[in-house]
């Protein structure tokens, strides 16, 4: 136990020495001749490959490494094996295997730290009894750093065959050293720094000298080279358009603008140079008929008509003369003139499909008012019919009689009575 310890003691003195010149060391490899020694373990003449009885055999190798990137490195190694291993149990051996491999070496880390795990893979080839075969080792280990002069290395490699006939497959063991033999290359000496002569000189006592300051005469802060910002808005005020309003470098330092002043800023105003509204986006509320009845109010968006009429247009505007609708006294059967006026009605209707009318028909005092009542209804409903068999949709016309109630002239004449007997056209 205690020469266990001794050990131990020593072999971390080592490591703690050479972990102390760690600055010694390469980051890359440079070329290194080894010596190693060497185990083989063979199955067992006679025995099947999965036999738990090994023959090993011990030899040593002769081996070149050079690295080729930080944390790769190439070896060539050859390995002389003191052993009568051959899968012909009727060969000759002469005692001694010669093989000679080539191989790369992969590493997490870079050269220059003194502990290292790395995995091995390569080619080989061996003469066993008088026959050759190939192998290919893959293997992992351990190397140890002695400041870029010096290597130790411990191996286990995986041998598998590439010639069942000839070889089978093994394994390898390797502990050996290695030293380097190209010229380390001297550290870089230590850049020399000129440390600048700074003025000292501070006018606005702002912390930061005048030869750094880019606003010498009014303290700042250091962020902006010396400079104010006064609003806070990350902007100095030396690059600030609106120093005492926060606003965005965009904009100099200034708000987003509202150039129609209508509360919504440029960027959100699709119509920024017009007063508008936030429901259409910045812009006035659209008259889409262009009648002057913005949308909203117009009841006939789509067709112009006067204000007076909500937006709508009159029949009268299209050439429609509604005295010409006229009755045989007493009755609600159309005259002709009545109907060749619609006529020109259901033509109008049909031209413009988003209008709807509202028929009204109305009588002078003569007679009783509930008769007068029906039989403007009936003249109204007359009127419609005829129309729809003109080709205009039913849904698009109301009837309604309003009998004697809403007289337009004097009924103490025939004249008067006259215009009374009337139908009204109003587009809805």
């Amino acid at each position: 136990m205690r020469k266990i310890l001794q050990l131990a003691a020593c072999l971390l003195f080592v490591v703690q020495v050479c972990s102390a010149q760690d600055d010694y060391r390469s980051p890359k490899k440079g070329s290194l001749i080894g010596f190693s020694f060497n185990g083989t373990d063979f199955p067992s003449l006679g025995q099947p490959k999965n036999a738990a009885i090994k023959n090993t055999d011990y030899g040593m190798s002769l081996f070149f490494m050079k690295g080729i990137s930080k944390r790769i490195d190439f070896s060539i190694r050859y390995n002389g094996l003191f052993s009568d291993y051959s899968k012909d149990p009727n060969a000759t051996s002469s005692g001694y295997v010669n093989e000679l491999e080539a191989a790369l070496h992969g590493r997490a880390l870079t050269d220059n730290h003194f502990f290292q795990p790395f995995i091995t893979a390569g080619i080989g080839i061996g003469n066993y009894a008088g026959k050759w075969a190939p192998y290919a080792p893959l293997g992992v280990g351990l190397q140890f750093n002695f400041n870029s002069a010096f290597y130790l290395f411990a191996q286990a490699n995986y041998r598998a065959t590439l010639s069942d006939k000839n070889l089978d497959n093994n394994l390898f063991y390797s502990l050996g050293f290695a030293g380097n033999i190209s010229s380390p290359k001297p550290p870089p000496p230590p850049k020399e720094v000129i440390i600048p002569v700074v003025e000292k000189k501070d006018r606005d006592n702002d912390g930061i000298v005048d030869s750094l300051d880019a606003c010498p005469d009014v303290p700042g802060l250091a962020k902006f080279n010396g400079c104010p910002d006064t609003d806070g808005d990350g902007i100095p005020d030396k690059d600030d358009s609106c120093v005492n309003v926060p606003g965005l470098a965009k904009y100099h330092g200034c708000p987003i603008p509202d150039t129609d002043k209508d509360g919504i800023n440029d960027e959100e105003d699709k119509c920024p140079t017009v007063a508008g509204i936030a429901k259409y986006n910045g812009c006035p509320i659209p008259d889409t008929d262009g009648d002057g009845v913005n949308d909203e109010n117009d009841k006939c968006p789509t067709e112009p008509g006067p204000a007076d009429n909500g937006g709508c247009p009159r029949l009268e505007q299209y050439h429609f003369n509604a005295k010409n609708v006229q009755f045989i006294t007493g009755s609600a059967t159309l005259t002709k003139a009545a109907k060749k006026e619609l006529d020109n009605g259901a033509q109008i209707l049909q031209e413009h499909p988003s209008l709807h009318v509202s028929i009204i028909g109305h009588t002078d005092n003569v007679g009783k008012p509930q008769s007068n009542l029906k039989l403007s209804q009936k003249r109204a409903e007359a009127v419609k019919a005829y129309m729809v068999s003109k080709g205009v949709s039913a849904d698009r016309l109301k009837a309604s009689g309003a009998g004697q109630d809403v007289p337009i002239a004097d009924n103490k004449t025939a004249k008067g009575r006259a215009e009374n007997r009337r139908v009204e056209f109003k587009v809805d």
